[in-house]
């Protein structure tokens, strides 16, 4: 079983476009699948939307009535599908945007690879369609930052959230909360970073694929916040790494 992670906030004009694209996409790749969205207080017609698509596609949908920021509405996301599937060790969990940045078509070269043997795969943004400047800032910015932490990191962009996991490992990351907190306590980018950080140490084996992130199909304005971003990752700058071999695809 495929689970496809959407985080959701105020994403009318793109979540349904991106849920039927998906369907699409899945349906032609011949797996089983389910689509798991959480609405994370959506103010919009995006609760109105997804219950339209209920009829449709395989669609669970998770809500939270006071917005809880994307790092608290990713791991409501990974710790509904870990509970909920079957074969935690061969199903997977992909964490997609819900604005479009991200293509569904890239979920299928990740679960390639993660049938290959991977217990992670990373899509890595090889082609990044009109990044604006304050966003290529920051990338450019956290590498250099973190580039103590990366030296032992498994893959070579920690930043980009489009990601497959293997079930069994968020199983073993979420059983080792010795306190039953929170995996993520950061939100946007540095979520994505503290995620990866939280479940390598899980992973028989990391991979990367690349991607495409297309920042012009995007239909509403950008919610990256250059400096906030920014000091989320410094905070991280201390995280411990595993040694965990990285095989780029």
């Amino acid at each position: 079983m495929i689970y496809v992670c959407i985080p959701t906030h105020n994403e009318a004009s793109t979540v349904g476009v991106l849920l039927w694209k998906t369907r699409n996409v899945l349906g032609e790749f011949d797996r089983d699948y389910r689509l798991v969205v959480h609405d994370d207080a959506s103010t919009d017609e995006t609760p109105d939307v997804l219950q339209r698509y209920r009829r449709s596609v395989p669609l669970t949908i998770l809500r939270s009535e006071e917005r809880i920021g994307y790092g608290a509405s990713v791991e409501r996301l990974l710790r509904h599908v870990k509970d909920d599937a079957p074969y935690p060790k061969r199903d997977c969990a992909v964490v997609l945007q819900a604005d479009f940045t991200e293509s569904p078509e890239d979920i299928v070269s990740l679960v390639k690879v993660l049938e290959g043997g991977a217990d992670i795969v990373a899509g890595v943004a090889e082609e990044v369609d009109e990044e604006q400047k304050p966003t290529r800032m920051v990338r450019w910015a956290a590498r250099k930052f973190l580039r103590g932490v990366m030296g032992g990191a498994p893959i070579s962009d920690p930043l980009p959230g489009l990601r497959a996991y293997r079930i069994i490992v968020l199983k073993k990351a979420f059983r080792e909360l010795e306190d039953g907190g929170p995996l993520i306590r950061s939100d946007g980018w540095a979520a994505n970073v503290e995620l990866l950080g939280k479940l390598a140490p899980h992973a028989r084996r990391i991979a990367e694929v690349p991607t495409r992130v297309r920042y012009d199909l995007k239909a509403r304005p950008s919610r990256f916040r250059p400096w906030r971003t920014f000091l989320g990752l410094a905070k991280l700058r201390g995280s411990i790494w595993s040694n965990v071999d990285v095989e780029a695809a």
